[in-house]
């Protein structure tokens, strides 16, 4: 059981350091040290800093991405489906501040940036999920054809807003809260 604890206690001081300072600014001795193992310890279960990132990444927003999947699977009601996408991504933002925030740090890196390329397959999975939506949508939708890009990118960037005040406490995650976040959406796309 000592080993499991290892790699969790590694895992959540190297969120914590990450979240609060930056990736760049956590050394792998200092999440070593506070986690109460050795470098070695860390590289034995991760190999690198870059790989307790990726294990991070992916542990961390699994459940997520899989309820982003569902929630934005197109079923002939777009509005019904934009609030369902709201609503798991909001709960993943208010179950996992710290996550969430760091996120939101890696998205702004350089492209070529170390822990931006790690991180690529979940921005590169939130996007193709939530553009697989709007083609779908499309269809039913015919202006919306061929936007199916600028949707997702917009609508991504009106998610994470939402989900910063929310996790700030300055807006509440809340039925109405969820309308707003849809309808605000879904006028422009619909003229």
């Amino acid at each position: 059981m000592q080993a499991h604890d290892n790699r969790q206690r590694l895992l959540q001081v190297a969120l914590t350091l990450f979240a609060s300072r930056g990736y760049d600014a956590a050394g792998v001795q200092e999440i070593a040290a506070d986690a109460g193992v050795t470098k070695p310890t860390l590289y034995h279960y991760f190999g690198s800093k870059a790989g307790l990132l990726d294990t991070l990444l992916r542990e961390g927003t699994r459940d997520y991405l899989h309820a982003l999947d569902e929630a934005a699977r197109f079923a002939g009601d777009l509005t019904l489906c934009l609030s369902r996408v709201v609503s798991v991504t909001l709960e993943f933002a208010q179950r996992r501040p710290d996550l969430y925030r760091f996120l939101l740090m890696l998205l702004f890196l350089p492209l070529d940036h170390e822990a931006r390329r790690v991180v690529s397959p979940v921005f590169d999975r939130q996007l193709r999920t939530l553009e697989t939506m709007f083609v779908e949508a499309a269809r039913k939708h015919g202006n919306m054809a061929g936007r199916h890009q600028r949707y997702a990118v917009t609508f991504h960037g009106h998610l994470n807003s939402c989900a910063v005040l929310v996790m700030n406490g300055v807006l509440v995650n809340d039925d109405r809260l969820r309308h707003d976040v849809v309808q605000q959406f879904s006028y422009g796309i619909y003229s």
